[in-house]
């Protein structure tokens, strides 16, 4: 796919079943799936369905090549209480940055999430954090990402999954 360059831009509700395929592919890369392809992009893509139908939470970047999807980014937006001092009140969690294998070492990493933060500097946000693996960091740092003093975190379920029953 080295022929072209990619271009970036704002994903829709259209894009959310290549989008579940891709986010099937880029998690089955890191680990043994539990579910089958077929349900996973099934629960994946209704999620994703909802999210982009406005959720105004969400947003997702998405890279093309010949009108082929081969990267995304997402950003969720995290709104902290309003305060009556000088506190920052929403910041983005970016997450599930993926660019397909054939088409890696191109820059559409780097574009997607250059975008992702461009708008992220439009839209009032202070801060972005993301979790990482130790072959990511010096991407994410090359973008000024750093590890931070202030955050910290408390795994409270072995899980993580969502409980529909509570």
């Amino acid at each position: 796919m080295t022929d072209t360059i990619a271009t970036v831009r704002i994903a829709t509700v259209n894009d959310a079943a290549v989008l579940a395929s891709l986010r099937y592919r880029f998690r089955s890369e890191t680990g043994t799936p539990l579910e089958s392809r077929e349900k996973f992009i099934t629960r994946c893509r209704a999620w994703m369905t909802t999210h982009l139908r406005g959720d105004n939470r969400w947003f997702v970047w998405i890279a093309e090549k010949r009108d082929r999807i081969c990267g995304h980014v997402w950003i969720q937006l995290v709104e902290k209480v309003p305060n009556p001092v000088d506190e920052a009140e929403q910041h983005a969690y970016v997450t599930n940055l993926y660019v397909i294998p054939e088409a890696r070492g191109e820059g559409i990493g780097g574009a997607l999430l250059s975008a992702a933060l461009t708008w992220c500097r439009g839209a009032g946000v202070h801060s972005a954090f993301l979790w990482t693996r130790p072959e990511s960091r010096v991407f994410y740092q090359r973008y000024g990402f750093l590890p931070s003093q202030e955050l910290l975190a408390l795994v409270v379920s072995q899980s993580g999954k969502a409980n529909p029953t509570r």
